[in-house]
């Protein structure tokens, strides 16, 4: 897995300080969470292929969380793509791309499938054979969601001296990294687990975008290795958290120590700091593995 911060303030986009963005790639494929404005633009300065983006998943109809969207499709478009591409997002964005679509007189060149998300209850959006995606559902001032993406397990390791020394044929490896017993040229039956080990445990990425502080997510994303979670305040600013439906750094640092995860990247940050080295340093209060985001950081796991 790879994750590649493509923006990571709030509201008003600045020369550098972009809002939400990011593309995640799992085994090869790419998807797209969040399209703040300016997202093709650093699409294009951090050399990602569009046409590689299969999906993308928006978390709630504010601005500066899918105001991209209009002109990166319409890039598509011009570039003349025809692979399918699937947009996961609440209620209300089809209607609005359609209408900019039609007000224009444009069209795309490519199937446009919207998959409207609408439960406040999590559940499975996408299942293919290299990954699920999940919604995380979260509270703020508009019905928004996070999304946990979890990579499938991949085969089982072979075990190549055993293999060897009981001469087993190279034809049966394949099946034999799929979890099937084999049979030697002598008729013995060897059990798979005598021949290989567990694959390596799947990674796992939740990105948790405008929230309150909302613990009952906990369970969700338990042991997941890599979490994103909006820091849009510091402690002292706490009392806006309310109003604004946003969390604070340390609130953030709260929900990765409970929830054990690997490691946790903090973003959405409010323009009124200069100095962002504080959120980390407010997170590390409650847990230690904690990065910011920046704009073109990439995150390998």
């Amino acid at each position: 897995m790879q994750l590649t911060i493509l923006g990571c303030h709030s509201a008003t986009p600045r020369a550098n300080a972009h809002p939400t963005s990011q593309v995640l790639d799992m085994n090869g494929e790419l998807m797209l969470i969040d399209c703040g404005e300016g997202t093709q633009v650093r699409l294009r300065k951090h050399k990602i292929k569009f046409s590689r983006i299969s999906h993308i998943f928006i978390s709630h109809l504010h601005g500066d969380h899918y105001f991209g969207l209009i002109g990166l499709l319409s890039t598509f478009s011009l570039l003349s793509r025809t692979a399918e591409l699937h947009i996961h997002a609440p209620q209300g964005l089809e209607e609005i791309i359609k209408l900019q679509l039609r007000m224009s007189h444009a069209y795309t060149s490519y199937p446009l499938i919207f998959h409207q998300l609408d439960s406040y209850k999590p559940e499975i959006i996408l299942d293919n054979d290299k990954l699920t995606a999940e919604t995380i559902p979260l509270k703020h001032r508009v019905y928004t969601n996070g999304f946990l993406f979890k990579a499938k397990p991949g085969d089982r390791r072979l075990l190549i001296d055993k293999v060897q020394n009981l001469d087993i044929d190279k034809a049966y490896y394949k099946s034999i990294v799929k979890g099937k017993d084999v049979e030697t040229k002598d008729g013995q039956l060897i059990k798979n687990e005598e021949l290989t080990e567990d694959p390596k445990p799947a990674p796992s990425y939740a990105f948790c975008s405008d929230t309150v502080f909302k613990p009952d997510i906990i369970p969700q994303i338990s042991g997941t290795t890599l979490l994103y979670h909006e820091s849009t305040f510091l402690e002292e600013q706490e009392h806006l958290c309310d109003k604004t439906k946003h969390s604070t750094a340390k609130q953030a640092g709260i929900i990765a120590q409970k929830a054990g995860v690997k490691k946790l990247i903090l973003g959405h940050f409010s323009a009124r700091y200069k100095n962002l080295s504080s959120f980390e340093n407010e997170a590390k209060i409650v847990f230690d593995n904690v990065e910011n985001a920046e704009t073109g950081k990439i995150f390998r796991f």
